[in-house]
């Protein structure tokens, strides 16, 4: 089910413009234009929640279409992905390197592109719930709507500090961050890195976000990344256990 965020991607070439917005129309609302004049007036009009636009276009180019986005009052929150070359990331736009939301490198593999959009999207709809929210201070929702490792990776990039607590069949998970790093998390009797891993196996379940919830323990060796990335390792090593086992029966 795609986010409640919306997209406005902007390229002259209609094939890369097709290909970006399929896979992105997956994740999110979409919206495209085809040159800087044309996503300024949609975007000034549509209020975007991301503007993904390429940095080399005829007319108005990407860095120039980000500068008149910066400047006007109602604009000047959008989030922005700016789509170029390694060269032109490292040589002309090192200086957007703190303002832009990301850089997306050219020539890139979609499924890969799709993958580092979703990031950023996934923290945009996180950001968006918690506006929306009641006034408590807390956030809930369902892993259908956001499993844990989007939740995960949304916290990270947000630099959050809360309380997640992720709740599946009876079983609890605790998982307290500070400034988008896991410091402490708790499964049953299992403490850290471990209760981590634990919850990162569940599909289904719901979560509940107390961005006032804070823990002074440190029990996490590993980075929100890090965790991320070794629970995928963890789990891809139990379902080759588990297919090699009905193999064998």
């Amino acid at each position: 089910m795609p986010a409640n965020v919306k997209v406005l991607i902007v390229d002259d070439n209609p094939m890369v413009l097709g290909m970006l917005r399929t896979s992105v129309g997956a994740i999110a609302t979409v919206s495209t234009a085809t040159d800087g004049a044309d996503a300024l007036l949609k975007a000034i009009e549509e209020q975007p929640d991301l503007v993904i636009s390429d940095y080399t276009m005829a007319g108005m180019d990407g860095r120039a279409l980000f500068e008149k986005l910066k400047t006007r009052a109602n604009t000047a929150k959008i989030p922005v992905i700016l789509v170029a070359s390694k060269a032109d990331i490292t040589d002309k736009l090192k200086m957007l390197q703190d303002r832009v939301e990301d850089f997306l490198e050219k020539p890139f593999f979609i499924k890969e592109a799709t993958a580092k959009i979703k990031k950023v999207v996934d923290k945009i709809a996180l950001e968006k719930m918690a506006r929306e929210a009641p006034g408590e201070g807390v956030l809930r929702g369902s892993l259908a709507q956001m499993n844990i490792m989007d939740l995960l990776q949304s916290l990270e990039m947000g630099h959050k500090t809360c309380a997640l607590v992720l709740t599946n069949n009876g079983e609890r998970c605790e998982m307290f961050f500070s400034d988008g790093q896991v410091n402490h998390a708790v499964y049953g009797a299992v403490k850290g890195d471990d209760a981590v891993y634990k919850a990162l196996a569940w599909a289904n379940g719901s979560f509940q976000i107390d961005f006032t919830g804070r823990s002074s323990e440190q029990t996490c060796t590993r980075s929100t990344q890090g965790l991320l990335m070794e629970g995928l390792r963890l789990l891809d090593e139990a379902n080759r256990d588990q297919e090699e086992n009905v193999l064998e029966a």
